[in-house]
């Protein structure tokens, strides 16, 4: 796929791999709109990177995810999507018996699953209109192994996960030249990892991996550790849990 001179909407695009991926892309020759749902943020941003369109949105209310069509369009439209938003409850909360549980996997639910079909659906027509175009789905590492510090967000990637294949398949059968692609990250260096007992790789390598498989057409980019546990969650199930879900990890969940 070629990158330079298209327009990408990035959502989460105010901090960790959004505002990373906001960066390299503006570096790559494309015109960059990030989304965020903290306007003092964005303003910030926006300060920093003169050359961003920021638009304070949040994807789990369709009302905002109708302005930011309006807004998108006014700003000549996009050829690429990449769903990056996503959220993960804190270890405090993330308890299956925990009071709060049903809450937070509402909101992890709606925004990392159900926000990212409510946004492809409204921009479809836009992309489809365009000469080369692309949604971009960030799924997870934690697609493969349930993750006991995480029990519904790793669940909501796999649905995502499971989506995204069902997606390219209904657009390859209605002759729709959208492509689409799946990124599975490893955990990343960003607060969402806090605290983990696990390796790590940085926004930027992630972001750099991302657009290597965007420019070769590489509609699944599994990214560092994701390669190997995707390779052992189908040798060995049980290994792989017990590596992701070390006792250092369980232990957060009595704190």
């Amino acid at each position: 796929m070629k990158l330079i001179g298209k327009t990408i909407l990035i959502t989460g695009g105010a901090s960790g791999i959004g505002l990373e991926a906001a960066k390299q892309f503006l570096s790559h020759g494309l015109k960059v709109i990030i989304t965020g749902r903290e306007q003092e943020k964005l303003n910030e941003i926006k300060k920093l990177y003169p050359g961003l369109i920021t638009i304070k949105s949040d994807l789990t209310s369709a009302e905002d995810a109708k302005s930011l069509l309006n807004q998108v369009k006014e700003c000549g439209g996009i050829d690429i999507l990449y769903n990056n938003a996503g959220v993960m409850s804190r270890p405090a909360n993330l308890g299956i018996t925990n009071d709060s549980h049903f809450a937070n996997a509402t909101n992890e639910i709606n925004t990392n699953y159900l926000g990212v079909i409510r946004l492809n659906n409204l921009f479809i027509d836009m992309l489809n209109s365009r000469e080369e175009a692309a949604i971009i789905n960030t799924t997870s590492i934690l697609s493969y192994v349930p993750f006991i510090l995480a029990p519904t967000y790793a669940a909501s990637k796999v649905a995502l996960r499971f989506y995204t294949e069902s997606l390219r398949s209904h657009l390859l059968i209605i002759g729709s030249k959208i492509k689409i692609f799946e990124l599975l990250p490893p955990v990343v260096a960003t607060r969402m990892a806090d605290n983990l007992d696990t390796q790590t790789i940085t926004p930027t390598r992630l972001v750099q991996a991302l657009i290597g498989g965007l420019t070769k057409d590489r509609y699944t980019i599994r990214v560092g550790n994701t390669k190997l546990v995707y390779l052992l969650s189908r040798l060995s199930p049980k290994l792989v849990f017990n590596i992701l879900n070390s006792k250092k990890n369980a232990r957060l969940l009595q704190k």
